[in-house]
């Protein structure tokens, strides 16, 4: 059993899987996260400097760690997810997916069949046409990950229906859109918990949501949440770094750049 495959089973199974976003485009930076006890990595091509090229170099670093890599995507452009999927991302997360009409164009857009996903068996994805046309096209569907992000009102609306569909793995909060939409100034309110907790109770696809640094996710595990998404390299570091500063100096914030 492949890493991408192994993560699908985990997550479609709803068993607890903790990831990290990766902002960095350096294969190192994905290398180091990758050994980690992290179970996958996101890589954000949405808010960070990711293109073709280094999404391509991430791919490959992880491999060498055998880590899933998950691509959150800008937009839910076919052509773009396809070289995603060619490069061997173990599936995409995608933005403001609002209904689940959209979530099926989007299933069909990640998968082979009519209409949907273009076939090449010399991908990295295919093992450089060490697979044969029918093993590809069987294990493709086993390995990738579709994962929906809800972020808008109109998706957590129709959060049950997006999950329902066929093809759609899991649902993905992105908490701070979601207090934007809703005309929240702070991610932690106690309105956007709340429908946090909704969408993560709903049936038919895993659910979960980007916690940050140190918090507690014991409420949303009970509520329902199996995919967990902890910070992201650039968190890890900054802790790490003034953690070990104020043990040294016992300044609650030190000037590190005087």
């Amino acid at each position: 059993m492949t890493p991408n495959q192994a993560f699908k089973n985990r997550l479609r199974a709803r068993k607890l899987v903790v990831g990290s976003f990766i902002k960095t485009p350096h294969p190192v930076v994905i290398e180091i996260m990758g050994a980690s006890a992290l179970d996958f990595v996101i890589l954000d091509a949405e808010h960070a400097p990711f293109d073709r090229g280094s999404i391509d170099l991430a791919m490959i670093a992880a491999r060498s760690v055998s880590c899933p890599v998950l691509v959150r995507v800008p937009a839910s452009d076919p052509a773009l997810m396809l070289n995603v999927l060619d490069s061997g991302a173990a599936g995409v997360v995608v933005p403001h997916v609002k209904t689940a009409d959209e979530a099926e164009a989007l299933a069909t857009a990640l998968h082979y069949g009519r209409d949907g996903r273009g076939f090449a068996g010399t991908t990295r994805a295919a093992d450089y046409a060490r697979r044969s046309l029918v093993e590809h096209k069987a294990l493709a569907g086993e390995e990738v990950s579709l994962i929906c992000q809800i972020e808008d009102p109109e998706g957590v609306e129709n959060a049950a229906a997006i999950a329902a569909v066929e093809g759609v793995d899991a649902l993905f909060i992105g908490r701070a859109d979601l207090a934007v939409a809703y005309g929240k100034d702070d991610f932690f309110a106690p309105e956007i918990a709340d429908l946090s907790e909704e969408v993560l109770g709903v049936s038919g696809a895993s659910t979960g949501l980007y916690c940050a640094p140190g918090e507690e996710t014991a409420r949303w595990q009970a509520a329902g949440a199996s995919f967990l998404v902890m910070g992201s390299e650039h968190g890890f570091m900054t802790a790490g770094a003034a953690a070990q500063v104020k043990k040294v100096r016992g300044d609650e914030r030190p000037d590190v750049h005087r």
